[in-house]
């Protein structure tokens, strides 16, 4: 049976650990070849050699996603050596907290610059490929259930990706005569080897998750997957909540 993306290129931000990492390994272990970008060259040649290792094809891509020069450098490297982009999935992000009151200038145009400006740069520099090559193709972008719900020392976070949520609408009203789709997937609580929680706040959090678990990365790859699928031909400008129900509402038991 032939995998979902025998022949396919897809270019992944971010992807030298956490949720790009688990994308990266997923699209190569169904038969694409992947360009592998990360900031460090060292995460984003170990992910490609994990994909080598394992029979794949990939290409380690190393570019600061806020940077517009080293981004285009990036795809014309990716199209050079791997093809342009069928699949670019925007996974860059950052996420420290701050409260307001004590937030700096640099800290907050560091998570507006990596999350939404390099999101940007990245979907115009692939869109532009995407259009010459007249192949349609897929954008997905990586929100969060932070779009959706404020969370204390996050309003950096938590309003960059309500902005990606928006972007990603607008972009898939203008990439569709393309026949260029655009999704966002929003996750929930997702479990990456850097994070910085403690187990109160975990706890706190799958208790407020019907689905009663914590998320894993492989629960948004499989989620990217689709959205980069034949099987998703119909879904353009949608926001995928992958969060376990944390969205829907207050999981209480009743009272009395």
């Amino acid at each position: 049976m032939p995998r979902r993306f025998d022949g396919k290129s897809v270019l992944v931000t971010g992807a030298g650990h956490g949720i790009g990492r688990q994308i990266a390994l997923d699209f190569a272990a169904e038969g694409a070849c992947v360009g592998v970008n990360d900031v460090s060259s060292e995460r984003a040649h170990a992910v490609a050699a994990e994909i080598a290792a394992a029979g794949g094809r990939a290409l380690a891509l190393v570019a600061d996603v806020r940077s517009a020069e080293q981004v285009e450098r990036m795809l014309a490297e990716h199209a050079f050596s791997l093809a342009v982009p069928d699949v670019a999935v925007n996974n860059a992000g950052v996420y420290p907290n701050s409260l307001i009151v004590d937030m700096s200038e640099d800290e907050w145009d560091r998570v507006w610059d990596i999350n939404m400006k390099g999101m940007f740069l990245v979907c115009r520099a692939a869109l532009r490929r995407m259009i010459a090559e007249k192949a349609g193709g897929k954008i997905i972008n990586l929100s969060s259930g932070a779009a959706l719900r404020a969370r204390v020392g996050a309003s950096h976070y938590c309003s960059s990706k309500a902005a990606i949520s928006m972007f990603t609408q607008v972009l898939a009203l203008e990439a569709a005569e393309h026949n260029i789709q655009v999704n966002a997937i929003a996750p929930g609580l997702i479990e990456v080897p850097d994070w910085d929680l403690t187990p109160e706040y975990i706890d706190a959090l799958v208790g407020m998750t019907p689905r009663g678990r914590i998320g894993q990365p492989s629960d948004v790859s499989a989620m990217a997957r689709y959205l980069a699928s034949d099987a998703a031909d119909f879904i353009t400008g949608a926001v995928m909540l992958v969060d376990g129900g944390a969205s829907a509402g207050q999981s209480l038991p009743l009272s009395g």
